[in-house]
């Protein structure tokens, strides 16, 4: 029989955005409307498709090797597992998920300390008592299964929700009083499966290719060729060019110069290689980027 590790993938609003990642690391998963176990190109492996404030309790009890959830949820959680990797990605952007205490934008409500005896709803009620606790705060919170910000204008004093760019709660008129929590998604294993020396090399690997690829999300690769007359010229005007791999060419005098760098860069130094006598400029995309 194969060994094989049983990897929870979030199921919901990171789905797909993990599934696309999983991808570009490599391992190809199809999932099926007939079956809740997804397909994964990798006979090692299984994976199960289970909802991100879920995973880290199966992974700490054992059901799950290894996941992907967010750090929110550990800690609502208070799962004991071992962190083996933050991965920067989400389904808006690649900036973090915040969880922040949010009131109506006329709410008369400052700061914490004026929710006492209010009540306030959630989806992470752990992490709020945490937090009101903290302050020196008495307050009822209750859960909320969904339309938070609704419930805001009429059922509930405040609310501490998950934004990313913060536009739905200004859509919904509400203003942050505080942010208690700052999320990215993270690899995590049980510690049980950490021991076995099969399993952590797997997992290991799996984190190797899944933060080359993010890595490879934000650069580029550019080729180039130029005068070797003008190469010392060229590489001290533009330091973005830092490493680069330089070949001879066949035609005497000209060396060919590849490099990677932050793509969000490239449209300012374009115009000036060509500036500085580059040729033949090439800019491509790239999977992987494995340091």
């Amino acid at each position: 029989m194969s060994k094989k590790i049983r990897f929870g993938l979030p199921k919901g609003s990171l789905q797909e955005a993990t599934i696309e990642k999983m991808a570009k690391a490599g391992y190809n998963i199809q999932v099926s409307s007939r079956s809740y176990i997804p397909y994964v190109d990798d006979e090692e492996m299984e994976i199960r498709l289970i909802r991100a404030q879920e995973i880290s309790r199966y992974v700490e009890h054992g059901y799950l090797d290894c996941g992907i959830t967010g750090h929110d949820w550990i800690i609502e959680n208070g799962s004991k597992v071992h962190e083996v990797g933050e991965f920067i990605f989400s389904k808006v952007s690649r900036r973090p998920a915040r969880w922040v205490l949010c009131v109506p934008e006329d709410s008369p409500v400052k700061s914490v300390k004026d929710l006492q005896g209010k009540r306030i709803a959630t989806e992470v009620v752990n992490l709020t008592k945490k937090y009101l606790k903290k302050n020196g705060v008495q307050a009822e919170v209750e859960f909320s299964w969904g339309a938070t910000e609704v419930k805001a204008h009429e059922l509930v004093d405040a609310i501490v929700e998950v934004t990313e760019t913060g536009s739905s709660l200004r859509a919904n008129k509400l203003r942050i009083v505080d942010e208690l929590l700052v999320s990215t998604p993270r690899l995590i294993a049980s510690h049980e499966c950490w021991k076995d020396t099969w399993k952590r090399k797997k997992i290991e690997t799996l984190a190797m290719l899944l933060k080359g690829a993010l890595d490879a999300e934000a650069k580029v690769g550019l080729k180039m060729n130029i005068a070797e007359k003008n190469l010392a010229k060229l590489l001290t005007e533009l330091p973005a060019l830092r490493n680069p791999t330089i070949a001879n060419l066949s035609l005497k005098g000209w060396v060919a110069v590849e490099t990677i760098i932050d793509e969000k860069i490239v449209r300012e130094l374009i115009p000036q290689l060509k500036a500085a006598g580059a040729e033949g400029i090439i800019e491509y995309p790239l999977n992987k980027v494995v340091y």
